[in-house]
């Protein structure tokens, strides 16, 4: 499948489904996959934050990427995440990636290490020049400390190093100017990271989505996106609403005893084990499992929204 430019539509960040020992669930993992494609999806984003990637060994990596691009069979386009913290790491992770099917590759800027703009810069333009795909840029300063700056991202547009951002700041004035900018470089895509305001980036013009909360509920995130894009505000603007009462259960986990990571992932996961997708609802090492009682208010949301 030839990857499409811009990338458009909702592109669910797939889980990754773990067996009791930590290991990939394979079954699992291509059971979401179908729940996703049957609800419409137009990609799949996978070795995301979402998919764990940052807690998953290169081979598993590398079995997720096999798995999920075999079983699609090029139906719909594959990204996956290159992420690590150098340039060098990430251009081995875009081998083991595309040499499993990716069609595109999405990479954050440089970590662990503070980095000048002029760096960054560098990281990109040497990735994108020796990657055999696309490559996307992954704004996510809540996980690398650096926030890409809407100028750094629409030069390297514009010189066509990049194909397109993921764009998980949080930032909606800077979301705003990106977009804008990105109306003169075509073939540039403009996706938001978030869940709760997936309405209001599409009307601003975006160009997809890529929630998380998509994998428990994908059939409302393409509802939401066909009606944005029908130019239908209120009927967009209700489906946010009510897929924002459903991210409630990212909360379910208590602060005082687990991070945001564990409450977030540990609830989607939850809320597929519960909706009977996957096997088992663990997360990587070493993040702290939803408790029995923070599984059961999970459930009670879930049966609100009327997912059980």
């Amino acid at each position: 499948m030839t990857f499409p430019a811009p990338l458009t539509g909702v592109v669910p960040p797939v889980c990754t489904p773990l067996t009791p020992d930590r290991e990939v669930d394979v079954p699992s993992l291509l059971r979401l996959v179908d729940h996703l494609v049957e609800a419409g999806v137009h990609g799949l984003f996978v070795l995301g934050s979402t998919s764990e990637a940052a807690f998953l060994t290169d081979r598993q990596r590398a079995l997720v990427v096999e798995a999920v691009v075999g079983h699609v069979g090029g139906a719909l386009p594959v990204l996956a995440g290159a992420i690590d913290m150098t340039t060098n790491r990430v251009l081995d992770h875009i081998t083991s990636v595309t040499a499993a099917g990716a069609q595109a590759v999405v990479v954050t800027a440089p970590f662990y290490t503070r980095t000048h703009p002029a760096e960054i810069i560098r990281h990109y333009r040497r990735i994108a020049a020796l990657s055999p795909v696309p490559v996307l840029a992954y704004d996510i300063p809540s996980a690398v400390h650096t926030k890409l700056p809407a100028p750094l991202v629409l030069g390297l547009a514009a010189d066509r190093v990049l194909a397109g951002v993921k764009d998980s700041s949080g930032d909606l004035g800077a979301f705003r100017e990106l977009v804008n900018g990105a109306r003169t470089h075509a073939g540039f895509g403009v996706l938001t990271g978030s869940e709760v305001i997936a309405d209001a980036a599409l009307e601003l013009g975006a160009d997809g989505a890529v929630p998380g909360l998509a994998n428990v509920d994908p059939h409302g995130y393409v509802r939401l996106y066909r009606l944005a894009r029908a130019g239908d505000r209120t009927g967009a603007r209700a489906e946010q609403d009510r897929l924002c009462a459903l991210f409630a259960i990212t909360g379910v986990g208590d602060p005082a005893r687990m991070g945001g990571s564990s409450a977030a992932l540990g609830a989607f996961k939850a809320a597929l084990h519960l909706r009977g997708v996957i096997d088992c609802p663990a997360t990587a090492e070493p993040q702290i499992p939803l408790s029995g009682e923070e599984t059961e208010r999970l459930g009670k949301i879930l049966a609100a929204a009327g997912l059980l």
